[in-house]
């Protein structure tokens, strides 16, 4: 495993490190004994980094990662989210009094005295223009309550913004071959601002594991079903905001970059790791198996410029409409 700069806190992370939200909910089924062995078995491989969310399963997933603290000797760091438990989800709801009681119910979760890093959830775009939020942000760093806190955003106005604050220290954003836009603007600001950056959604909601089909069907549960339009929460969040079927005839075009011995999954996470203001990408795993496919992707040597101008050439050709400008 690689280890990268994380922002200005002095930490190392793992390149490929492990996102939670997949053994919480919404992702269809999903089974405790083998969410745990997939996380010991990211640990294994010298992932340091789990970020999950107050809301992913209402808290299991957080309540996981308390276990996992528990079972082994190992320092790794937990991020987690704040905010996405307000109902409304308004950007009134984000006073000094819910993130303290945010974050109080995060530390019961996780079991600890203080949390590693929090980030805003995906607030609303106005947040960002409210300095108060992040005052009191900074006051629960004051207080010992968390070590650090950055944002986690959909589109890259927001991102930009948010790192006008110091405190700052991470934002997560969408970045993968469906999801271009970042690497204009914000990757340089971030470097600039030696702000730490975790690709979310790096595999497109699992269409770039190029295993998916026209007939493949989802569970009820899983936000891959009930959330392709935008139902329940930004559209950006599933298959990036790509229409299903223009997104798998793109995956059809990939494939043709993929070397032997290599799946289109590791081929898409090396690319994203090939942008140096990336601090770390977090693919979800629920088995062991994948979470070792994964990590894996970190060892490929790097892509070719043949390699790297075809993905620029597809995502031009077939989906910069679709998403470039909206996120």
């Amino acid at each position: 495993m690689n280890y990268r700069n994380f922002g200005r806190t002095g930490w190392k992370v793992s390149e490929i490190s492990f996102g939670a939200w997949a053994i919480g909910s919404a992702w269809g089924e999903v089974d405790d004994t083998e969410s745990m062995a997939a996380m010991h078995r990211a640990l294994d491989l010298g992932v340091n980094l789990f970020d999950t969310a107050d809301v992913y399963g209402d808290g299991h997933s957080e309540q996981l990662l308390a276990r996992l603290k528990k079972e082994r000797s190992e320092p790794f760091y937990i991020i987690t989210k704040a905010g996405r438990r307000l109902d409304p989800h308004t950007a009134d709801g984000y006073t000094a009094q819910n993130l303290t009681r945010f974050v109080e119910r995060s530390l019961r979760n996780l079991e600890t005295e203080r949390l590693d890093l929090v980030q805003l959830h995906c607030p609303p775009t106005e947040v960002y223009y409210r300095p108060e939020v992040f005052a009191a942000l900074d006051d629960l760093v004051k207080a010992g309550k968390i070590g650090y806190y950055g944002v986690s955003v959909e589109k890259v106005e927001e991102a930009l913004k948010a790192m006008e604050y110091p405190g700052v220290q991470s934002v997560q954003i969408i970045f993968n071959m469906f999801r271009l836009r970042p690497i204009e603007l914000f990757f340089p600001e971030a470097k600039r601002r030696q702000v730490g950056i975790l690709a979310r959604v790096p595999l497109a909601s699992g269409l770039l594991t190029g295993k998916m089909t026209p007939q493949t069907e989802f569970a009820d549960d899983d936000h891959r079903r009930f959330n392709r339009h935008g139902e329940s929460f930004d559209r950006g969040e599933t298959f990036s905001g790509v229409d299903y079927e223009i997104g798998l005839a793109a995956v059809e075009e990939l494939r043709q970059i993929v070397p032997p011995g290599v799946t289109l999954a590791q081929l898409a996470l090396r690319w994203i790791l090939m942008f140096d203001a990336v601090s770390c990408a977090i693919p979800g795993a629920k088995r062991p198996s994948q979470a070792e496919a994964n990590i894996h992707a970190a060892d490929l040597p790097p892509l070719t410029s043949e390699q790297m101008a075809t993905v620029q050439a597809i995502y031009d050709r077939s989906i910069r409409e679709q998403v470039h400008q909206r996120w």
